[in-house]
Parts: structure tokens; C-alpha cells; sequence
């Protein structure tokens, strides 16, 4: 029987090699490219399913060039081409059953509560909903030491829409163990009746996300890096705030690791 944590890892291994497709298009059967997504997303099929199950050999049963060759090499390349992207559809509508499968029969996952975390449930994976606003820089160099720390950055704006609203998309990408909001000065802002100098503030979408993954979470499962003069949310009380213009890694790794995340504090150096 898999556990709640197998269908989270099992989703995103099937969605990354999904949304790995409309890419291979530009690409052809005789490519690296081609050849490296098709060995992975064989594994990730294995991994999921079994060696010897009906997942991999349909896989393993897409026709990805003309079986019929002639003596018209044009005329082959043209029907090569052909059955490539027929290939590729093949294996989007392959991917997309198992991971419906997955998502309807697979045990549900437990959702992770203030409540929870003192029962030494582990957490979700590896990966970390880096919740940002418009300030790409900030967002980059905090994605870029998470995977220092070994973890998986998810960031909703790279990940794919596969025709799904916003809300959707959020949704589907939310099932991690830990959120990151990062308070950037992106907007300002005051009272209607306050005649003195707006504040910096945070996205509206920042401050939704992060109440959004304290309810989902706990307090003890979100942090929240702020830069510069920004200004704080006044109810999220006992959420760690750590200010980005100082030890804000050792800070951040302290916070993983008091969430229960295995991570190697000397990679904080």
C-alpha cells in the first residue's frame, strides 16, 4: 500500500516529465534531448508503478518514427516527423492517465496542521513553495540556495498551466511541507484617511499565498524574508519574520530544521 507521501512524490515526478513535452516538439527521435527525457520519464514510470506493470510497457509501446520505411528518404523524414508528434501526444494523454489515476485511487495526502507537527508526522517531500511579488532578483537567490540545501524550489510562475486557472495551478503545486513569502517592497500603501507617505508593501498575491500556507500548515511550517523598510502583516503573530539585509540563511535553515526538514546547516556558509 503507498503511503500519503508517495502520491506527492509521485505527482511531481509523472507532471515534471509531462510538462517536459511541448519542448521536445522543436526536437526530433535522434536528439540528446529526446533521448534524456525519454530515459527519464521511463524511470520516473518505474518508480512510480513498478518494473513489470501495464504503465511502462504502454510507454514502451509509443511509436516514435514510421515502421514502414521506403526508398523516398524525404518522404520518410516526412512521416517520421509524423509519427514523432504523434508519439509525443501519445505519451502527454499516457502521462496525464497516470497521473489521474494517482490523484483518484492513491491514498489521500494528510494535510499538515499547527496540530500535527508536534506528533512527528514528516513532511511532504523535499519541495518548498517560494511564495514572491515582482522582485525576480530576491526570488532567484533564495530558489538558488534552497537547491543548495538540497530542496526543490517550486515557483507557481515556472511551473505549467496545462489549461487550469490560477487558482488551480496554485492548488495542484501546493502540496509541499514547508512555504517560504518572500515580503518585498513592491507596493506601497496606506489608510484612506492617512495624509502621511504610503508604506511599502508586499504583492496583494504575497500576503494571500502566506495566509493561504498558514492555514494549510501551521505557523511552525511557514517563514517569511522581508527586505528592507516593508511593511509586516500585524496578524500572522509567531510567524517567523527574517529580514533578508542579514543571516537571513542560517536563519532560514534554522526554521527548516525546527520544521522537522533534514538539511546540512554547514551549506548555509
Amino acid at each position: 500500500m503507498t503511503s500519503p507521501q508517495d502520491k506527492s512524490k509521485t505527482i511531481a515526478r509523472l507532471r515534471k516529465a509531462l510538462d517536459k513535452i511541448p519542448e521536445l516538439e522543436q526536437h526530433s527521435t535522434d536528439s540528446t534531448v529526446f533521448e534524456k527525457w525519454q530515459r527519464g520519464a521511463e524511470i520516473a514510470i518505474e518508480r512510480s508503478f513498478g518494473d513489470k506493470t501495464r504503465h511502462k510497457n504502454d510507454f514502451r509501446s509509443i511509436y516514435w518514427s514510421d515502421p514502414v520505411v521506403t526508398i523516398d528518404d524525404h518522404d520518410n523524414r516526412r512521416r517520421d516527423r509524423e509519427w514523432y508528434l504523434k508519439g509525443l501526444a501519445s505519451a502527454t494523454a499516457l502521462l496525464e492517465s497516470m497521473i489521474d489515476e494517482v490523484e483518484e485511487y492513491w491514498p489521500d495526502e494528510k494535510v499538515l496542521t499547527a496540530a500535527s507537527l508536534g506528533k512527528g508526522e514528516p513532511n511532504i517531500g523535499r519541495g518548498v513553495f517560494l511564495i514572491h511579488g515582482r522582485d525576480e532578483g530576491t526570488r532567484d537567490t533564495v530558489a538558488r540556495f534552497l537547491g543548495q540545501l538540497g530542496l526543490e524550489p517550486v515557483i507557481l510562475a515556472e511551473q505549467a498551466s496545462r489549461g487550469k486557472t490560477i487558482i488551480e495551478k496554485f492548488e495542484d503545486h501546493a502540496q509541499v511541507g514547508f512555504a517560504i513569502a518572500l515580503l518585498t517592497p513592491d507596493d506601497t500603501g496606506s489608510l484612506s484617511n492617512d495624509v502621511g507617505t504610503p508604506r511599502p508593501r508586499a504583492r496583494q498575491n504575497v500576503i494571500f499565498e502566506l495566509g493561504f500556507f498558514i492555514g494549510r500548515l501551521g505557523r511552525g511550517r511557514v517563514c517569511a524574508l522581508t527586505k528592507g523598510d516593508v511593511e509586516v502583516p500585524s496578524d500572522y503573530a509567531g510567524v517567523a519574520y527574517i529580514p533578508l539585509d542579514g543571516e537571513w540563511k542560517f536563519g532560514l535553515v534554522r526554521e527548516l530544521k525546527a520544521a522537522g526538514i533534514k538539511v546540512d546547516a554547514n551549506l548555509a556558509l
